[in-house]
């Protein structure tokens, strides 16, 4: 058990909320009771995932998407009223940590995706202008692309998108879960083999066959799974919590 409080404090300078310029507030979002025994984690602060939380009668949720976004609408109405009303009829408490979360060196999505893959972590692909990075490094030993292709598939259990344009061998990988596309001009500027992210966008299939380098679109919600559960089971250790991630699917 910990106080809520508690909880929050520890968590938040673990993650090193203060080192990032965010789109939404990172932390607690929405209180609930003072005490934690149980806590669900997610990706999505979703319905689904509170209707979950609540049958669980868990103390608090902890998400990497939570609410609050920026220039979201401001009215409480609609889903935001029904969820929000979920989380305070109940009293469960709901934490969010967004890019704290992918960027973490242990715990973070980054991190779990190159140990999910087996990828050496070599350094982190960022301008100055970005406060968060993607991540890159390297296989211990170069494999085909498309042997590469069939790993990812089966590691995160869904197809992934390929954009063939880089040698035929692939050993030098830049990635950045999520909506981390935008990174791959800093791959390519790395003289990387590959690069991976969880969505593609329209322009990202001509940046990658441009500039030769192959092109992994592995899904938002299948690249940003690992995070919060790594995160849940470190609090649920550290204080003796009852700990459950709960995967409601997406296909995005």
């Amino acid at each position: 058990m910990v106080t809520l409080q508690e909880l929050t404090q520890y968590t938040n300078t673990f993650l090193q909320v203060d080192r990032f310029r965010d789109y939404c507030p990172n932390g607690l979002q929405v209180e609930g009771v003072d005490h934690v025994h149980s806590i669900i984690t997610g990706v999505t602060a979703s319905q689904a995932l509170l209707d979950v939380a609540n049958d669980q009668q868990a103390d608090a949720i902890l998400v990497h998407h939570g609410y609050f976004w920026k220039n979201e609408d401001l009215r409480i109405v609609g889903i935001k009223r029904k969820r929000l009303a979920t989380l305070l009829r109940n009293n469960i408490s709901l934490l969010a940590y967004h890019l704290p979360l992918d960027a973490h060196a242990e715990i973070g999505n980054n991190a779990q995706l190159a140990r999910l893959l087996g990828l050496q972590i070599d350094g982190v692909l960022q301008s100055a202008a970005q406060t968060v990075c993607g991540t890159y490094g390297h296989l211990k030993q170069a494999v085909p692309a498309e042997k590469f292709k069939r790993l990812i598939d089966s590691i995160l259990q869904r197809n992934c998108t390929h954009v063939n344009a880089g040698p035929a061998n692939i050993e030098n990988i830049g990635w950045c879960t999520g909506a981390g596309q935008g990174f791959i001009e800093l791959a390519v500027e790395q003289k990387l083999d590959a690069y991976i992210s969880g969505e593609i966008s329209e322009p990202t299939a001509h940046v990658a066959r441009e500039a030769g380098i192959h092109y992994y679109a592995a899904g938002h919600h299948a690249t940003e799974r690992y995070g919060i559960q790594a995160l849940g089971e470190h609090l649920a250790q550290k204080y003796d919590l009852s700990h459950q991630f709960v995967d409601i699917d997406n296909p995005a």
